[in-house]
């Protein structure tokens, strides 16, 4: 069955994309994780990486309820299905020589399947007031579905790592992870609709308040670099670039609305571009290219949906 459901995704999103899409994260994967890997302490972020990563997407499966009627020690088939897709960067992280990371990988691996779905994890008679504006629902929704406690830990890990600028930026990465997955959710057309007077004006709320409340979050990772080596010239660059990324991925979202499957390749696709690239001649005006036909391409997509959503109430 789970062969099944990948080749019907693989197909979904096309063998073009997929071309263009694997290479791309593959490189961006592997300098990622070498660049970690050759550090002394940037090595033990890559298990805790993995582990967040692993718990994200379990805690987001739509099958947990039918695993759960269907095959009472579903859990155990999970755990070894998570460490065989934790298994190749153990394995990197034994290429370098990082035995201890590498083990601390297989070993936190498994434990994401122990946990609940998001959707089960408090009931909704007993949610606290969000800090979040209810309009900024990606937020919301993905703070209540462990987004803050990720937000803990990984300032935890900046400020275990401020004295070399590696640290900070790692944590960095793992909020924009973290984000994505808010960010990769399509939400109903109904609450696209009455949100909406027109496309442009809903582009620029979505962008103010998702690059808003991205600032304020990420205003502590910013101020570690900024009294580190980078200096405040070096976490002013890298904040603006990780802004100006996930404001990219904001529009891919709406580019593709409402096909979840296309918006989640889109923007890995983004990410993969953004981390294998940077230093790169080619990388700027790729970057310039990529933002315009998002741009572009999501205030298409959104006159089609608001267009077809008014003919239908009418």
């Amino acid at each position: 069955m789970r062969r099944r459901l990948l080749g019907r995704q693989l197909r979904e999103i096309g063998w073009v994309r997929l071309a263009v899409l694997g290479p791309m994260l593959l490189a961006a994967g592997g300098r990622a994780l070498g660049t970690a890997a050759t550090h002394p302490r940037g090595q033990w972020a890559v298990p805790v990486g993995v582990a967040l990563l692993l718990a994200s997407a379990h805690r987001q499966r739509a099958d947990l309820r039918f695993l759960a009627t269907s095959a009472p020690d579903f859990r155990r088939w999970l755990a070894v299905e998570y460490l065989v897709w934790a298994s190749p960067v153990a394995l990197l992280l034994l290429v370098f020589g990082d035995w201890g990371a590498s083990g601390l990988t297989l070993f936190l691996a498994p434990w994401a399947a122990a946990l609940p779905a998001a959707r089960e994890a408090r009931s909704t008679r007993h949610r606290a007031r969000s800090v979040f504006r209810s309009e900024a629902f990606e937020w919301v929704s993905g703070m209540r579905a462990g987004g803050g406690g990720a937000w803990l830990v990984l300032l935890a890990a900046a400020l275990w790592q401020h004295a070399s600028p590696l640290g900070p930026v790692l944590a960095l990465a793992g909020w924009l992870l973290v984000l994505l997955a808010c960010y990769g959710v399509p939400e109903p057309v109904t609450m696209l609709v009455l949100a909406a007077r027109g496309p442009g004006q809903f582009l620029r709320r979505r962008l103010a308040l998702g690059l808003g409340y991205a600032a304020l979050t990420a205003a502590p990772f910013g101020w570690l670099l900024a009294t580190g080596p980078a200096g405040v010239g070096g976490a002013g660059a890298v904040m603006l670039a990780w802004l100006g990324l996930l404001g990219l991925l904001i529009l891919a979202k709406y580019a593709f609305y409402p096909n979840a499957m296309h918006i989640r390749t889109i923007q890995a696709l983004v990410v993969g571009v953004a981390m294998a690239l940077p230093g790169n001649p080619v990388y700027p005006p790729l970057l310039l290219v990529a933002a315009g036909g998002l741009i572009w391409q999501s205030q298409r997509r959104l006159r089609a949906v608001l267009g077809y959503s008014k003919r239908v109430d009418s």
